[in-house]
């Protein structure tokens, strides 16, 4: 099984980055997917969730309006599209995946498989 995330850098406040993450070992389309963030110092943090299907999506408050979260079944990725970015969205970005769909989507402990992290740093 592997979950490896990409599109992290380095944007002006106000710019946009598209993460991706491309999953392998394990039926991507039986798994509900989820972004999570942790800032240095800080522990893992719920971003996003997207259902199994693609028709459900929840996001914290803190993105809503800004954030999307999509998949592409055909390509077993999973994308979160930024947007209007802050410095305080500055942090290493985790995607999950879950087997089935869960209301346990905002815990750690309700994800099955985790990527390394991507880093997203929003500084001028």
């Amino acid at each position: 099984v592997q979950l490896v995330e990409s599109g992290g850098g380095l944007v002006q406040p106000g710019g946009s980055l598209r993460l991706s993450c491309a999953a392998s070992g394990f039926t991507f389309s039986s798994y509900a997917m989820g972004w999570f963030l942790q800032a240095p110092g800080k522990e893992r943090e719920f971003v996003a969730h997207i259902s199994v299907s693609g028709r459900n999506t929840v996001y914290r408050d803190s993105v809503k309006d800004r954030f999307t979260i999509s998949r592409d079944n055909a390509k077993n990725t999973v994308y979160l599209q930024m947007n209007s970015l802050k410095p305080e969205d500055t942090a290493l970005y985790y995607c999950a995946a879950k087997a089935g769909d869960s209301r346990h989507y905002q815990y750690i402990w309700g994800y099955d498989y985790w990527g390394q992290g991507t880093q997203v740093t929003v500084s001028s």
